[in-house]
């Protein structure tokens, strides 16, 4: 559905070929795309006429396993961190789909299998080299540039570009209870009644999201299942495996399920369970809310609107975050929402142009009508491009602090192909 083209490509080997990219952009006024893993599903990695910075080939990954700390460049994928972190049996919490780009992931908060366990991976960030509009490049920190280490985290690309991040990892595999229960969609009502009561009282090392759907043919479902609406608990366990099949224990016993295969999995190979859902060259648009709760009328909503599908490949995907990241101070990162909540991300995708329109209209349907159950905060990496009016309601409290350190860092808004956060002056001098 991203039909750019840029007028010139850097493929950027270090951070000499970042700064030098940026003061060249400066220099002459170009207009500077940013590329990390090309995952975003706005599109806003490739602009026409502009300047593409693709940080693609910087893939270098360093693990200290005495310091249980990772130092990872911004062209690495999800799955290239997993690769190197799970050979000393440590992971940092990272996303659920493992072509995603590390960087951007980050920027915008990060939040996965043991998030309840181990916080957002902003949460897990240490320090950061970033590369300001200026051209200048800084450690953002704890202890350096502090203001711009607290607004990276959460605040997406607006204020440089990332050359290297530094994680804090957690041991954690090489094997996790996980896995998946299936269920007819036409119970789904009194399941996700059953599923929010569970997560209301789970421990931090168990993490249940749902996803429904049309059932993809896959071998541990019977094949008379297969393109009929299902309910998915897709589960993982961040600890002790008899500690596990305990804690799953209500939620298996939950309804008359078709399939259960949940088990012992590689903690990377669980981390790629949904790759196959998001494989490149469909037609994708997402639309996204915060619920701190799942009431019933939003549940009937989502069952009313997943009886007409505009797509087999069109889903909604219902995340429930807590635990460790809702113990952070809500001021404490650029990252607005730190209640336990439930994610709903309206994923719609699709083959054939000719089905745009109807696949457009469904999913920002169904956004509306459940609106008025949302919280009004929103994960920015879920927003599509045309909800740029939505960004000052995302940050919410944070907003006016991350225009004043925009205006610090980049005034000019040179990093804008974003969400964008406005500088404090340039909002000023608009009104």
């Amino acid at each position: 559905m991203i039909d750019r083209r840029p007028g010139l490509i850097v493929r950027a080997k270090d951070v000499n070929d970042i700064r030098l990219s940026v003061n060249f952009a400066r220099e002459y006024d170009l207009l500077i795309a940013v590329k990390g893993g090309g995952h975003q599903i706005a599109g806003h990695a490739v602009a026409d006429g502009a300047l593409l910075l693709d940080l693609s080939q910087m893939k270098a990954i360093h693990v200290d396993a005495d310091k249980a700390t990772a130092t990872v460049e911004p062209g690495c994928l999800l799955s290239d961190v997993d690769q190197e972190t799970q050979l000393y049996g440590l992971a940092v919490p990272l996303g659920i789909n493992s072509t995603t780009g590390i960087a951007g992931l980050t920027l915008g908060g990060g939040f996965g299998w043991i998030t309840a366990k181990h916080g957002l991976t902003i949460d897990n960030l240490r320090s950061a080299q970033v590369v300001c509009a200026d051209g200048q490049v800084r450690v953002a920190s704890a202890t350096e540039n502090s203001d711009l280490f607290w607004a990276i985290r959460g605040g997406g690309g607006n204020f440089g570009v990332i050359a290297s991040f530094e994680f804090a990892l957690h041991p954690i595999g090489p094997e996790v209870l996980s896995g998946l229960i299936v269920h007819p969609l036409a119970d789904a009502r009194g399941l996700l009644q059953g599923y929010r009561k569970i997560c209301a009282r789970a421990p931090d090392e168990l993490t249940i999201w749902t996803v429904m759907r049309q059932a993809p043919p896959l071998p541990f479902i019977p094949e008379v299942w297969h393109g009929k609406e299902v309910l998915i608990f897709a589960v993982c366990y961040a600890g002790d495996m008899k500690e596990g099949e305990k804690a799953l224990k209500e939620l298996r016993d939950l309804g008359t399920p078709i399939a259960d295969v949940i088990g012992p999995h590689p903690y990377a190979g669980w981390q790629q369970a949904f790759d196959p859902l998001l494989t490149p060259g469909a037609r994708n648009y997402w639309k996204s809310h915060d619920f701190l709760d799942l009431p019933d009328k939003a549940i009937d909503i989502l069952l009313q609107a997943l009886g007409a599908l505009p797509d087999p490949q069109c889903e909604v995907f219902i995340a429930r975050v807590g635990g460790a990241m809702a113990r952070v101070a809500e001021g404490a990162t650029a990252f607005p929402q730190r209640k336990a909540h439930f994610v709903m991300n309206v994923h719609t995708r699709w083959s054939d142009a000719a089905k745009d329109a109807d696949c457009l209209t469904w999913a920002r349907d169904l956004f509306a009508q459940t609106t008025p159950f949302s919280e009004g905060s929103a994960y920015v990496n879920f927003m599509p491009q045309d909800e740029a009016g939505r960004v000052g309601t995302a940050y919410g409290a944070n907003m006016e602090r991350l225009r004043k350190t925009k205006a610090k860092y980049d005034p000019c808004n040179m990093f804008r192909l974003n969400h964008n956060i406005v500088p404090v002056m340039a909002a000023q001098a608009a009104k």
